[in-house]
């Protein structure tokens, strides 16, 4: 991305001309001429913009939508639609929302700024604005940030820099998308919250994922109460395989454990395991290292 262009981070007041003078009879060979016009609001037929390919924001509320339209009825577009111009004519990066709204209220034209902006340059405004606006649901910002790492080949610390959020929230974020496809819809629909959701990615199986689900929704448990829940579990869990150890083993743990003088634990799945030898000081480890190590000789 071009210096002159950079600066998305920073927020969408970068895209606007503090001083923009509105021209609502242009032709469109006026509004080509960019170097005159770049930075101008123009009024454009809704006819001739198109949506966004790239645009994030996989649903738009219906009723919000009519409550947005009886406003521009009221007053009009407040802010200027942001368009690129393509082959096919002029495609939205920032504004859809306000488009679809301006066409319920049957507006002919909008005010619009049009911008020179590559693919890429649209798809992180599209993602940057809706961020920004808090416009997408937990799983849309989530598939917005993947597109942006995986198409483009950005690190977690250059998208962290782009959208202004931090590098853990981006980990967080797209740990959503690993997620069963159900619990991601219940995300979206703000049926459980995406705090939710990440406390259900710490478990596993994804059938203990969606029963999970259900029960926090069917009893509205909170993220605190769902993360002890998931706590409990993993405790029970962790206790029935060790009560399930033969006495075989047990018995070598209490030998090991008193030749060693400090707790021993076997895992052992029938083929291969491990032991663990469990230390609560650095004396208490390097104790244990020397006493392997004579072993050895």
């Amino acid at each position: 991305m071009a210096s002159k262009k950079s600066g998305l981070g920073r927020g969408l007041d970068a895209l606007f001309a503090d001083t923009a003078p509105i021209i609502e009879n242009e032709t469109e060979k006026t509004i080509n001429e960019q170097d005159d016009y770049k930075d101008r609001v123009l009024y454009i037929d809704i006819n001739d913009i198109k949506a966004n390919k790239t645009q994030p924001r996989l649903n738009f509320d219906e009723k919000k939508l009519e409550e947005l339209a009886s406003s521009i009825k009221e007053n009009g577009v407040i802010q200027p639609l942001v368009l690129r111009n393509t082959e096919k004519g002029y495609e939205i990066v920032a504004g859809e929302r306000r488009w679809r709204a301006s066409r319920k209220a049957g507006l002919k034209k909008v005010p619009c700024i049009v911008r020179d902006f590559d693919d890429k340059q649209n798809m992180l405004v599209s993602i940057i604005e809706n961020m920004q606006r808090e416009d997408l649901n937990p799983i849309e910002e989530a598939l917005g940030l993947k597109k942006m790492l995986k198409k483009y080949n950005l690190t977690q610390e250059q998208v962290s820099e782009s959208v202004g959020k931090s590098r853990p929230y981006i980990a967080n974020s797209l740990r959503l998308l690993k997620l069963p496809e159900k619990i991601q819809n219940h995300v979206a629909a703000n049926e459980i919250s995406a705090a939710h959701g990440r406390s259900i990615a710490g478990i596993t199986e994804p059938v203990s994922q969606l029963e999970l689900c259900e029960k926090i929704i069917k009893k509205g448990l909170s993220v605190r109460e769902t993360e002890k829940l998931i706590a409990n579990k993993k405790n029970k869990t962790k206790a029935k395989k060790e009560k399930i150890k033969s006495s075989e083993i047990l018995s070598v743990e209490d030998e090991l454990k008193l030749k060693l003088g400090t707790k021993v634990l076997i895992n052992d799945n029938g083929k291969s395991g491990k032991i663990e030898l469990q230390y609560y000081s650095i004396e208490e480890l390097n104790r244990l290292i020397d006493l392997l190590r004579s072993v050895r000789d």
